[in-house]
């Protein structure tokens, strides 16, 4: 029984993780390859000038004419480095550069209904290898290996009351699978705990209303539901110091919190316009995490808390074809030192935003954006690993092409 205790800590563990691409603070990232990641989300929930708007804020798609597609194209480049400390409670080496690629897909598409209703639809996929670190290293027993694949579909519909407020509701269909192997924690020795595709379906929805102010200022207040996920597959306990092989299923729930926030674009003059955004989401839902395996269930504490999002940025257009635009966003951190896991090195988060969008013709605006994700030094503190990330990075860069076409006659 003692090592399906340990068994049941190390799954836990690992399953966490197959959310983590999902829109920013805790396990949620923000870059999607949209215009708005060039501002480091600043603003998106009221910008409503692109398809994207379906997936920021569904009630922006009011403000669109006729037809409108929104495709987005990048890559997220994971640069981890972890400092062992010198009393770390298992020797190992520090485990080299952990991170990988993740390659970022996103599509938009908004449809014109009448002169008052819109339809949209997005598609978002991200998958890659996040954490490989080096065979051996001192967090062996949190993380060897992870990759994950996620895909979501978000059809959405908007409804504009009157002049100056729109109304934007969606559901929100999301799969996610992952892979994943953790060195076995003692007593079992060099084991390896193996997870092959655990996997999940689940479906929420979300929400949003926009405000036209004056002429040139909005502000737009989006609300997204809890996903009650719960992932199911297969596990195996590969022998090592341990007299047989263990396989068994295994089923863990991992909500994906609830989430609010709140956008403002405003234009100061023709050429600048200031964008913002502030945010909660609900990250105490992961105080704990249950999990069952054929031979039992347990629940593991997570310890993790609240957190809160801060976004400002800026646009700048020196002529009609061309518009630059930076941004910079805050996340607090949703676990303290104590709590912090090898598999999720995640502190507070930092990101500063570059991007130009080019207008290339009446109908096609092509863009790139470029943004650093610092997540801290994410110290950790437990019975398994003892140390802090001398690097936590994640650099995106991506690429969007926006069509529209006005209606005819």
């Amino acid at each position: 029984m003692k090592r399906v205790s340990h068994l049941a800590g190390v799954c836990v563990l690992a399953t966490v993780v197959a959310v983590a691409p999902a829109q920013a603070g805790g396990l949620y990232i923000n870059e999607f390859a949209t215009a708005s990641m060039g501002a480091a989300g600043a603003g998106a929930q009221a910008i409503a000038n692109d398809a994207s708007t379906a997936f920021h804020n569904p009630a922006g798609m009011t403000h669109l004419e006729g037809s409108a597609l929104s495709l987005g194209a990048g890559l997220g480049v994971v640069q981890t480095e972890f400092d062992p400390a010198d009393d770390t409670p298992i020797p190992g080496n520090d485990g080299g550069n952990q991170g990988g690629v993740a390659p970022v897909l996103s599509s938009h598409y908004v449809h014109s209904v009448s002169d008052r209703w819109r339809a949209g639809v997005n598609v978002i996929s991200v998958s890659g290898a996040l954490l490989d670190p080096d065979s051996g290293w001192a967090g062996r027993y949190q993380v060897d290996e992870v990759s994950v694949l996620t895909l979501s579909l978000n059809p959405t519909v908007a409804y504009r009351i009157n002049d100056w407020v729109s109304l934007g509701v969606g559901v929100l269909a999301m799969y996610a699978r992952l892979d994943m192997d953790v060195s076995a924690p003692p007593p079992d020795g060099d084991g390896k705990v193996e997870l092959d595709s655990l996997d999940d379906f689940e479906v929420g929805w979300n929400a949003g209303v926009l405000f036209d102010l004056c002429p040139g200022t909005r502000l737009g207040i989006v609300y997204s539901s809890e996903l009650d996920t719960k992932f199911s597959g297969d596990v195996r306990l590969v022998p090592g110091k341990i007299p047989a092989e263990i396989e068994t299923a295994i089923d863990t729930g991992l909500p994906l919190p609830q989430l609010l926030r709140v956008g403002l674009y405003h234009e100061l003059n023709d050429r600048f316009a200031l964008l913002s955004t502030v945010g909660w989401e609900d990250w105490s839902a992961l105080e704990n995490q249950f999990v069952s395996l054929e031979q039992g269930s347990t629940a593991i504490p997570r310890g993790w808390e609240d957190t809160w999002h801060f976004a400002l940025g800026l646009q700048y257009r020196p002529d009609d074809v061309w518009m630059v635009q930076t941004g910079l966003a805050y996340d607090t951190s949703p676990v303290d030192t104590e709590d912090r896991t090898a598999d999720l090195p995640i502190d507070r988060q930092i990101r500063v935003a570059l991007g130009a969008q080019y207008q290339w013709s009446e109908d096609l605006n092509v863009g790139a954006s470029f943004v650093y994700a610092n997540y801290g030094d994410a110290e950790i503190d437990n019975d398994l690993l003892k140390g802090d990330y001398s690097s936590n990075n994640i650099f995106f860069l991506a690429f969007n092409a926006d069509w529209r076409w006005l209606p005819t006659g």
